[in-house]
C-alpha cells in the first residue's frame, strides 16, 4: 500500500521547482496559476530567491504547497491508499486529498504563512532540536521550566529526535537542561516564530474565519491529522483540528507508525528536500520511502509507475 507525504518549512530552497517548471507543461500550469491567484509572482520567489524572501514564513509556506502540488499533479492517477502532511504540508495533503479546491488551499495557506509571521513579532520566540532523550524526559524538562516561560514539545519527529517552542529564555534553559541529561545534540533553530506553541496563539484565533470561508469536501483517501496521528473523521473535525494544529505538537513519529499499522509500506515524500525521508527511515529502516522532489526524481518515479 502507497501512501503520500507532504513536506513542511524547513525544507524550501532557491531553485525549487525550476525544473519540473521547465520540463512538464501540467506543472508550469500549477505554477502560473498560483501566481495568478496569489496576484504576486512567487514562482520567481522559488526559482531565483533571494533567500531571505523565500525564508519569509508568509512565502514559504505558499512556495511549499505549490511546488508539492504541482508534482502531485502529475502524479494524482497513482494508487494511493493514505496521506499526511508535516505541519504546512497538511493543507497540501488535503488539498491533494480534494478536501479543498487547490485555489482555496492556497489562499488560506496565504493567510496562515502571514498569521504565523505576524505571531512571531507580537509574541517573540524560538525552537530547538533535541536529538538522544525520550519524549518522557523532554516533556519532564519543558515542564519543569514554567517558572521561566513557555516552552512545549512542538514535533515529535523520529525516535529521539524532537523539536520543542517557545520562549527564548525558556528554550534555552532546556537546550541547556537536555544536554546536563546527556541530549547528543541540542541546538536553536533558525525560525521567525514558536511555531506549535501558545506562542501562535495570534494565529490560531484569526485562521478559523479563513478555513470559513471556504468549502470542504469529504477526501478521496485517508489523511492523517497532525494532532491526533489518526485518520481525519469528517470535514468537521478537519476543520477543527487545523485550527488546533498551529498551537499544537505535530506527532510526525506516530502518524508514520499509524500508518504502518494500518497497512502502508510506501511512502513517497512529493516536494521539496528529504526532510520527511529520512525522519521515516530513522522511525521504521523496513519500509520503502521514495523522494519526489525533482524533475530526475519525477521521470523515474513515472517510469516506475509505468512498470507495477
Amino acid at each position: 500500500m502507497l501512501a503520500f507525504v507532504f513536506p513542511g518549512q524547513g525544507s524550501q530552497f532557491v531553485g525549487m521547482g525550476k525544473d519540473i517548471y521547465q520540463d512538464f507543461p501540467r506543472c508550469r500550469e500549477i505554477f502560473d496559476r498560483a501566481n495568478d491567484i496569489l496576484g504576486y509572482d512567487l514562482k520567481t520567489i522559488c526559482f531565483e530567491g533571494p533567500e531571505e524572501l523565500l525564508k519569509q514564513t508568509e512565502n514559504t509556506q505558499p512556495a511549499l504547497f505549490v511546488h508539492s502540488l504541482a508534482i502531485f499533479e502529475l502524479l494524482k492517477d497513482f494508487p494511493i491508499s493514505a496521506a499526511a502532511g508535516h505541519s504546512l504540508g497538511e493543507y497540501s495533503a488535503l488539498t491533494a486529498a480534494g478536501v479543498f479546491k487547490f485555489e482555496d488551499g492556497l489562499k488560506v495557506v496565504r493567510v496562515r504563512g502571514k498569521l504565523m509571521q505576524e505571531s512571531g513579532i507580537r509574541n517573540p520566540g524560538t525552537m530547538a532540536a533535541i536529538v538522544g532523550l525520550s519524549i518522557e524526559k523532554i516533556s519532564e524538562i519543558c515542564a519543569s521550566l514554567k517558572e521561566v516561560g513557555i516552552v512545549q514539545p512542538a514535533n515529535f519527529n523520529s525516535p529521539g529526535q524532537i523539536v520543542i517552542s517557545g520562549d527564548v529564555n525558556a528554550v534555552r534553559k532546556a537546550i541547556e537542561v537536555a544536554k546536563q541529561n546527556g541530549a547528543k545534540l541540542a541546538k536553536e533553530l533558525v525560525v521567525s516564530g514558536a511555531f506549535h506553541s501558545p506562542l501562535m496563539t495570534y494565529a490560531y484565533e484569526n485562521i478559523a474565519s479563513e478555513l470559513d470561508r471556504i468549502e470542504f469536501f469529504k477526501p478521496k483517501f485517508p489523511v492523517y491529522s497532525n494532532v491526533t496521528a489518526e485518520k481525519f473523521n469528517g470535514v468537521e473535525e478537519i476543520k477543527e483540528l487545523l485550527v488546533k494544529q498551529i498551537i499544537s505538537p505535530v506527532k510526525w513519529q506516530q502518524i508514520i507508525e499509524n500508518m504502518i499499522r494500518d497497512g502502508i509500506r510506501t511512502f513517497v515524500e512529493i516536494g521539496a528536500g528529504k526532510v520527511l525521508t529520512g525522519l521515516i527511515k530513522r522511525i521504521n529502516p523496513d519500509v520503502e520511502v521514495v523522494n519526489v522532489g525533482t524533475s530526475e526524481e519525477l521521470k523515474k518515479f513515472l517510469e516506475y509507475g509505468k512498470g507495477n
